[in-house]
């Protein structure tokens, strides 16, 4: 941080079209994209930054505000702000971690979900026809009867869940699940499912039944 204006923290993702990206040359920071629909660069910008002077960043996003410059989707973009920091000389270096979870897709939340996890590794109650496959998480108050839960299957408190087997999961509090087998699901707060099979993602108090 001694020789540089900016430090910011990247990734390499697979998928850089989803990202601000940044490109470099050795440890120099040289250009930002938002969104780049061309393989630039494979380094997303994860949301970590060090600024030396914090207000040289504030009037940068104050200018993109003033004169309304925009980009994907017409939203203000944080990467416009930092490209002006980077053309007036700004000294902009990189970063990098070892592990970073993104919660930005379905895919990726259910996947982020199950690594936490596994580090979290919590432990779980013994119920009577229930057969657990961990690593699991089961909140407060919930209701299990039947069938099997698990593995990286998080249950918020509240959920009741009957004669269901549910995996790779992850269900909200208050939920409620009858007669179903799910993978791969998020089921949301207070949504009722009933004798469904397969891939769902319900939003909250959403209802969806297969009489």
């Amino acid at each position: 941080m001694e020789d540089a204006d900016s430090v910011i923290w990247l990734k390499e993702v697979d998928d850089p079209s989803r990202f601000g990206v940044a490109v470099h040359e050795d440890d120099k920071i040289t250009g930002f994209v938002e969104k780049p629909s061309e393989p630039i660069s494979n380094l997303a910008i994860i949301g970590v930054y060090y600024f030396r002077e914090g207000k040289d960043l504030m009037r940068e996003i104050q200018y993109l505000l003033d004169n309304d410059v925009t980009g994907h989707g017409k939203e203000y973009q944080l990467t416009d702000a930092l490209d002006r920091l980077l053309k007036d000389g700004k000294v902009f270096k990189k970063a990098t971690v070892d592990e970073w979870l993104d919660c930005g897709t379905l895919p990726a939340w259910l996947q982020t979900s199950g690594v936490i996890l596994e580090k979290e590794n919590h432990g779980h109650p013994t119920i009577d026809g229930v057969k657990i496959h961990p690593p699991v998480f089961i909140g407060e108050g919930i209701q299990l009867k039947n069938r099997e839960i698990g593995p990286n299957t998080a249950i918020e408190s509240g959920a009741v869940i009957k004669n269901c087997h549910i995996e790779d999961s992850i269900i909200q509090s208050d939920a409620k699940i009858y007669g179903s087998k799910l993978k791969h699901s998020t089921i949301g707060k207070r949504a009722e499912i009933e004798n469904v099979k397969g891939v769902v993602h319900a939003g909250d108090d959403s209802v969806i039944s297969n009489e």
